[in-house]
């Protein structure tokens, strides 16, 4: 290009105030005036940028060109950073896409509540104040036939509280060198326990400890005995563990507590997810068991310390538990999400449990459809392919379980792997899938109702 050619386009890039009086913005009608503005003077910027660099010319600056570009940019940039996303990866709890979605009657409660005043602490019978957390305390009775529980933001809050109520005046936390976990997030036992003032006494080895380890704990002083779920790994091979049944026995006669950070949620026990369970450890006669509500219980993110009525009496008058109380619609969410479980034991209202129990043939049915529909729409540019892979339940819960599941592989001559994963994460819904082996893999073990039609659609 020319210079004079450069002067010209540079000349007919349009006025900011021209650009934000445009008819155009009618169809961004969510875009405040401050977004409009930014979005116009990025897109002159980059558009001089182009000019410089001989890569536009007058026509590139006519108002409507540039008015589109700018109205485009502002609706992406003001659109919602927390958005639907559909999960294909195979991993039923995704920590990095929230864990467990709720179930129908969650989201319905949420929606009844939300846009209105709630009784979170409020006795509606006789008009006085009461506790938020009574509110659940009898669902979790009816469910788990508990004592007693208290709920916490989330389940690392409910571990901290409990070690600060039980000792966090130094007392000694026995717990094996083989549980002194860190999982996502930089969260690490030793370092949630020495900032709740415990005193922690390890014992035992990495792979191997026994209640011999334990006894000589108490005998120094240790007041608590602390198991803890391995969460994100497992120690195979030459391993030894004391059972929580083992735990209770020795810490009775000492006067002892045991707590039990369970983490997965798991109200039972199941042939494929494992013996250990909330159920389990209570009839042990742990004093506390600690456990997450997004995880295997499939409700929203919290904390439940469930337990021995004296000890949760103790974490419900402990400065700290105001800090980490739940609000009202985790509230309202957790104790729709117990009502189901009440309501059908197996799980079969909520979508955690469903994708779990799924029979592998109603999954290969539907990866064979996804496969057929994505042909049907995009068969010019796609090939698929129905394959056998492995699920997991991911969010720290079971590290060792894999689940047949069935994944539809998705190649192009056109595209590679890694370009149709991104277009699928831009697309509206995203939809995140894996990447293996040069193909992408959508997993439908984890898509929801209504995910396969979105699938195909954001494969445009």
């Amino acid at each position: 290009m020319t210079e004079a050619s450069n002067a010209a386009a540079f000349r007919a890039i349009p006025a900011i105030d021209r650009l934000l009086e445009h008819g155009a913005w009618v169809v961004a009608r969510e875009v405040g005036r401050p977004a409009r503005r930014d979005a116009c003077r990025a897109v002159v910027q980059a558009l001089r940028e182009a000019i410089a660099a001989g890569e536009a010319t007058v026509a590139d600056c006519t108002v409507d060109v540039v008015v589109a570009q700018a109205v485009e940019r502002a609706r992406a940039d003001v659109r919602p950073v927390l958005r639907r996303v559909i999960n294909a990866t195979g991993v039923i709890l995704h920590t990095n896409l929230g864990r467990a979605p709720l179930s129908p009657a969650a989201l319905q409660a949420v929606a009844d509540t939300a846009g209105g005043y709630v009784n979170v602490e409020m006795d509606l019978d006789s008009g006085e104040r009461d506790n938020r957390l009574d509110k659940v305390a009898a669902a979790f009775a009816r469910v788990l036939d508990c004592a007693d529980v208290v709920v916490a933001n989330n389940n690392a809050a409910a571990t901290f509280l409990a070690l600060a109520v039980l000792a966090g005046d130094g007392s000694g936390v026995a717990i094996s060198r083989g549980e002194l976990v860190e999982i996502g997030g930089s969260f690490r036992i030793p370092d949630i326990m020495e900032t709740s003032g415990a005193g922690m006494v390890e014992v035992g080895t990495t792979n191997r400890t026994w209640p011999k380890d334990y006894a000589a704990a108490l005998d120094a002083g240790a007041t608590v005995l602390l198991k803890v779920h391995q969460s994100n790994f497992a120690v195979v091979g030459f391993t030894h563990e004391v059972t929580i049944e083992e735990l209770v026995e020795l810490a009775r006669p000492a006067g002892a507590l045991v707590v039990h950070d369970l983490g997965s949620g798991q109200l039972h026990g199941d042939p494929t997810l494992g013996t250990d369970s909330v159920r389990r450890s209570l009839d042990a006669g742990a004093d506390l068991v600690l456990f997450s509500g997004d995880k295997l219980l499939g409700g929203p993110q919290c904390g439940i310390a469930a337990g021995r009525q004296e000890v949760i009496e103790r974490l419900r008058r402990h400065p700290v538990m105001r800090m980490v109380r739940p609000g009202k619609l985790t509230l309202v969410a957790l104790e729709a999400t117990l009502r189901a479980w009440e309501r059908d034991p197996t799980g079969g209202e909520i979508p955690t449990a469903a994708m779990l129990a799924r029979p592998l043939e109603d999954v290969t049915a539907a990866a064979q459809s996804l496969a057929a529909a994505i042909i049907h729409a995009h068969g010019d540019r796609y090939a698929t392919e129905v394959v056998a892979v492995d699920a997991t339940t991911g969010g720290g819960s079971s590290p060792l379980v894999r689940i047949a599941s069935a994944a539809v592989a998705v190649t192009s001559s056109q595209d590679s792997a890694n370009a149709i994963a991104d277009r699928l994460r831009r697309s509206d819904p995203p939809v995140v899938a894996r990447v293996e082996d040069g193909r992408v893999l959508l997993d439908v073990r984890t898509l929801l109702s209504g995910d396969l039609e979105n699938v195909v659609t954001s494969l445009r």
